[in-house]
């Protein structure tokens, strides 16, 4: 059993920046890999960064490369997407997940192949 809490989510002008967080406990973290997804309204939710348990592997959804970073921080069970240059579309619900199959080498994108979700936080991004 793993358990996900996130924070740092809020109301950010275009151009601002947020670091959200993701405290997990229940299981060893560094044997798993983690991801960050979000949803908006109507439409489905996405993979917006990945990580490997090791930390050494990662993954970005085209629209944030470069604006995103994804990090981990292993002793501490948690796992941090910085979030600069924000747009309007940055706007959802933001998740972190805990994939618990894969070895800790690798990540996966897939939202079915995640075990465990936080319970998500709001990212408002103003014009």
């Amino acid at each position: 059993q793993v358990q996900l809490i996130e924070s740092g989510g809020g109301l950010v002008q275009a151009g601002g920046s947020l670091r959200l967080s993701c405290a997990a406990s229940g299981r060893t973290f560094n044997s798993y890999s983690m991801g960050w997804f979000r949803q908006a309204p109507g439409k489905e939710r996405e993979c917006v960064a990945a990580i490997s348990g090791s930390g050494a592997r990662t993954y970005y959804v085209d629209s944030v490369k470069g604006r995103f970073t994804i990090s981990r921080d292993n002793p501490k069970n948690t796992v941090y997407l910085q979030m600069n240059s924000l747009k309007p579309e940055d706007t959802a619900v933001y998740y972190c997940a805990a994939d618990l199959r894969r070895s800790s080498y690798t990540y996966t994108t897939a939202v079915y192949e995640y075990d465990y979700w936080g319970q998500g936080t709001q990212v408002t991004v103003s014009s």
